[in-house]
């Protein structure tokens, strides 16, 4: 028998979730794929196309759906058997996949996440720019969120994130936090940017910078006396400043540069590290701190000088990757993720997204979260899909309308 609907994703992202995976990837005719300890591994037989395209229409809301149709990929998050998941449904040569990542299921903290407590200093000024970098899956989001966790839990300040989409729901402790999606809320990061502006915010919270005219409205927020962290791809601090600088123009640079080099509150770039002795992952991190020698460096535009102001920057609160793995070589004191304490209290959404402005057909019902055993095997729960299955369903060919998309959902 075949589960259908959100059925059968809960019980996928279940049993990533038990063998602690962080990331659950879900492709027609291949079996169901899990990524832990930052290694993808096989598990089950292969999944139908059929099930899997089921699945993400059952998760996407109309607009969603007209996103994947004309665009080739849609982006939700949505709290599934008690699991908050950032999905990411997509067209490929085989159907449609999903690549699903399960997200720490209490609010996160500096802490918790085995983050130096120094970088809590980071978020202390009342104005300028933190960028937050490293590669895909490195954990950006998450300390995004403990830095404004950090704010959230001392201060009475107006938090505005713009996300797509929102990857962890946070409450209002002492700070007032409002959280936008683009897509749902805001048709876009840069609207959302100059709406921003005239919502009296304190801190703003950019996702990420994909363009160079969010990157601009991003300074300009910062250069107007607001406190904005935002995300960056990037492997090193040096590369995250150079990136948003040479996204612009080449005529415009020089003004981008002096417009960093004023605003720069501070540049981390972090990387995740396997420790079989904890059975954990923990990030690694390289810390700039914008200083007066650093804010000189990207005024001049000499970027190929910032390695010698980490080496020579401990007084200012320097880290290089060397200092900061010598650093948690000898740190003993660790947060496993079995210690993490629950987040039942205070108020806001428990988990689950709030109601929409537009009917939609996303989202799982909710359901408790319930304490699984690691030990628990994976079970795919799909029939297994033979050599001489039918070739993979196509959205949209030439010429086929919605419409039609829709009649042949309708015939599955």
């Amino acid at each position: 028998m075949r589960l259908i609907g959100t059925m059968q994703i809960k019980e996928w992202v279940l049993a990533a979730r038990r063998e602690g995976a962080s990331d659950l990837h879900l492709e027609p005719r291949l079996p169901v794929s899990i990524r832990t300890r930052g290694t993808l591994k096989l598990n089950g037989p292969a999944v139908s196309p059929e099930v899997l395209l089921e699945e993400a229409r059952a998760l996407l809301s109309e607009e969603g759906w007209a996103d994947l149709v004309e665009r080739g990929s849609a982006d939700l998050s949505r709290t599934i058997g008690g699991v908050r998941c950032r999905i990411n449904v997509l067209r490929s040569a085989r159907g449609v996949g999903l690549a699903i990542r399960l997200l720490p299921t209490n609010e996160p903290t500096l802490a918790g996440l085995n983050l130096h407590p120094g970088l809590e200093q980071i978020v202390r000024a009342d104005h300028g720019l933190v960028v937050v970098s490293g590669p895909t899956g490195c954990g950006k989001s998450s300390t995004i969120a403990a830095l404004i966790q950090a704010i959230n839990q001392r201060d009475p300040k107006h938090i505005i994130t713009i996300e797509e989409p929102i990857e962890y729901t946070l409450r209002s402790r002492r700070s007032l936090v409002r959280q936008r999606q683009v897509g749902r809320d805001t048709p876009s990061f840069s609207r959302a940017l100059r709406d921003a502006l005239r919502e009296d915010p304190d801190v703003l919270v950019v996702g990420e910078m994909r363009d160079s005219e969010t990157m601009r409205l991003t300074l300009d927020a910062a250069e107007t006396g607001h406190l904005v962290l935002t995300t960056i791809h990037s492997s090193t601090t040096s590369d995250a400043l150079q990136r948003l600088i040479g996204s612009h123009a080449p005529e415009h640079q020089p003004a981008i540069q002096a417009q960093v080099a004023e605003v720069l509150r501070a540049a981390v770039c972090q990387r995740l590290r396997w420790r079989p002795d904890l059975g954990i992952r923990v990030p690694e991190c390289e810390v700039l701190w914008g200083s007066s020698g650093v804010r000189n460096v990207i005024r001049n535009g000499h970027f190929h000088k910032l390695g010698a102001l980490l080496e020579t920057g401990v007084g200012d609160g320097m880290w290089t990757f060397e200092r900061y793995a010598h650093w948690l070589e000898e740190r003993m004191d660790w947060t496993l993720p079995e210690e993490l304490p629950s987040a039942s209290n205070g108020t806001g959404y428990e988990g689950e997204d709030p109601p929409q402005l537009q009917p939609t057909n996303g989202g799982p019902p909710p359901s408790d979260q319930k304490k699984l055993s690691k030990d628990a095997p994976v079970e795919s729960g799909t029939p297994e899909v033979g050599e001489e299955a039918d070739g993979p369903i196509v959205l949209q060919a030439p010429g086929e309308s919605m419409e039609d998309i829709l009649s042949q959902i309708d015939r599955l």
